[in-house]
C-alpha cells in the first residue's frame, strides 16, 4: 500500500527543520508499508527473532543517524533519532525497539571511542552492516552498575572477560557487543573499576541463550549473553581503562533515556487514535460513544498527556542537540513519558470494554508493549532520585560534561 503523507503537529515546529519535516513523512511512509505488514506476523510469532525489518531500516542508514557524516553516518542529530523512533514506534513498538537498541551503543561509540575505533566501526553501523547491543544488566545486579561482576582480567596485549549479561537488546541481531565489566578488585570505588570493551559476536567463549520472548515486543530480542574466558584486544577498549561508569551512564542518559520516551510516545499516540477511532464510530443511544460527556472527559485528559508528553520529548532532544545542558529534560521526559503513556493506555482498554480484550485487537500489544519502557535507563524510582538531586542543587550535568570526557578521543589528528 501507499502510506498517506503526514505532516507534524504544528506545535512542534520551534524543534523541526524542512529536513526534520521531509524525514518525518518518509519514516511515516516507510511505517506504513514496511513495517505495518509485518507487525501482525511478528505479535503471531513471538519465539521468533524478527530480522527483515532490521536490514530495511538499515538500508535507510537510519542506524547511523546520529554518527557525523565524516564516518558514513547522516549525521542528522537527536531529534532526528526521536522521530525515527516515534514515527516507526506509532505502528510497531518492537521496530523502534531494534532500532533504538542499536543506536544507544553507537552514542557510547561516538562519544568514547578514540577517532581510529570510530574509523573501524562507525561505517559499518552507518551502512547498516553491524548492529550493536549495549551489555550492562546483569543476572544478579539488574541495571545496578556498581554491582557488576562480570569481570575482565589483563593477560599481555589482550583481556579475558567472564560473566553473563541478561535482557540485553539485540543480542541475537548484534554482530558486536559494547560490554561493561570490572577491571579493578574489591574495594574499587564504581568510578575507577570499571571497563567497556566492544566484544564481536563471533569471539570464543562468547554464547548467546537461545530467543525467549517477553510480555511485548514480539519480534524484538533481549536476550542472556555468557562469556566463558572471551579473549578481545586492548585496542578493542572504548575509553580508558576504569572509564566504564562513564561509558556506560553516558550512552544511557544521553541516549537511552531520550530513546525511551519517543517508543513511550509512539506507543501514546497510537492507544489514543486507535480509541478515538473505536468511540467515533461505536452508536450508542442514537449517536456515537464519542458524543457521551463522560467518555469526551476521559479522551480528553489523555488527549492532554499526549500532547504533553510529545513536546517533552521534542523539547529535551532540541536542547540536545544544541548543546544545552538538559539532564533533567531528559529524565524528566523519560519518566513521565511513560507514565502518562501507561495511564492513557489503560484508559483506552477501559473505554473499549471487552473489545480491548480481543487478541487480534491492537489495544492489548500497545498494553503489553509499553511494560517494556518502564525498567530500561533507569525506573521511575530512579529518575526521581536524579531529579531529586537537581532540586536539592547536586546535578550530574552529562550532557554538558561529556565532551570534556571524552576530550581524550579528539577529531581526526593528522593535519590538515
Amino acid at each position: 500500500m501507499t502510506a498517506t503523507p503526514t505532516a507534524p503537529p504544528p506545535a512542534l515546529r520551534p524543534y523541526l527543520t524542512t529536513g526534520h519535516e521531509a524525514l518525518w513523512q518518509e519514516v511515516d511512509a516507510f511505517a506504513a508499508d514496511e513495517v505495518a505488514p509485518r507487525a501482525a506476523e511478528m505479535e503471531a510469532a513471538p519465539h521468533t527473532v524478527e530480522r527483515e525489518v532490521a536490514q530495511l531500516m538499515a538500508a535507510h542508514g537510519w542506524f547511523g543517524v546520529t554518527v557525523p557524516t565524516e564516518f558514513g553516518g547522516l549525521g542528522t542529530g537527536h531529534v532526528a533519532k526521536t522521530i525515527l523512533v516515534h514515527r516507526i514506534a506509532c505502528v510497531s513498538a518492537a521496530a523502534a525497539a531494534i532500532l533504538q537498541a542499536t543506536l544507544i551503543p553507537v552514542g557510547g561509540l561516538s562519544l568514547f571511542a578514540s577517532y581510529e575505533q570510530k574509523l573501524r566501526w562507525l561505517p559499518q553501523v552507518a551502512d547498516g552492516s553491524l548492529l550493536l547491543s549495549i551489555a550492562v544488566t546483569e543476572p544478579q545486579a539488574g541495571g545496578h552498575i556498581g554491582g557488576i561482576e562480570t569481570t575482565a582480567e589483563r593477560d599481555g596485549d589482550q583481556w579475558v572477560i567472564t560473566g553473563s549479561k541478561l535482557h540485553i537488546g539485540n543480542s541475537h541481531l548484534a554482530g558486536a557487543h559494547l560490554v561493561v565489566a570490572r577491571t579493578s578488585g574489591a574495594g574499587a570505588r564504581t568510578s575507577q573499576a570499571l571497563t567497556a570493551f566492544l566484544v564481536e559476536a563471533d569471539r570464543k567463549g562468547l554464547t548467546v541463550a537461545g530467543h525467549r520472548p517477553g510480555l511485548g515486543l514480539h519480534g524484538f530480542t533481549a536476550g542472556h549473553l555468557v562469556f566463558d574466558r572471551v579473549r578481545v584486544p586492548g585496542d578493542n577498549i572504548v575509553g580508558e581503562v576504569g572509564q566504564g561508569l562513564s561509558v556506560a551512564q553516558g550512552s544511557s542518559i544521553l541516549y537511552g533515556r531520550p530513546n525511551l520516551a519517543a517508543v513511550s510516545l509512539g506507543l501514546h499516540e497510537s492507544a489514543v487514535a486507535t480509541t478515538v477511532s473505536y468511540l467515533k464510530t461505536r452508536p450508542r443511544y442514537g449517536h456515537s460513544l464519542a458524543e457521551l460527556p463522560v467518555l469526551r472527559d476521559r479522551i480528553g485528559a489523555m488527549e492532554a498527556r499526549l500532547r504533553a508528553a510529545r513536546t517533552l520529548a521534542y523539547h529535551s532532544v532540541h536542547l540536545l542537540d544544541q548543546g544545552v545542558p538538559c539532564d533533567t529534560d531528559l529524565i524528566t521526559a523519560k519518566y513521565l513519558g511513560h507514565r502518562w503513556a501507561v495511564r492513557s493506555v489503560q484508559d483506552a482498554m477501559e473505554l473499549h470494554g471487552a473489545r480491548a480484550l480481543d487478541a487480534d485487537y491492537p489495544l492489548q500489544r500497545l498494553w503489553r508493549d509499553i511494560q517494556h519502557t518502564y525498567p530500561p535507563a533507569g525506573t521511575g524510582e530512579v529518575q526521581r532520585v536524579r531529579l531529586a538531586d537537581a532540586a536539592l542543587g547536586d546535578p550530574v550535568q552529562w550532557s554538558e560534561l561529556l565532551a570534556a570526557e571524552a576530550a581524550w578521543a579528539r577529531s581526526d589528528p593528522t593535519p590538515a
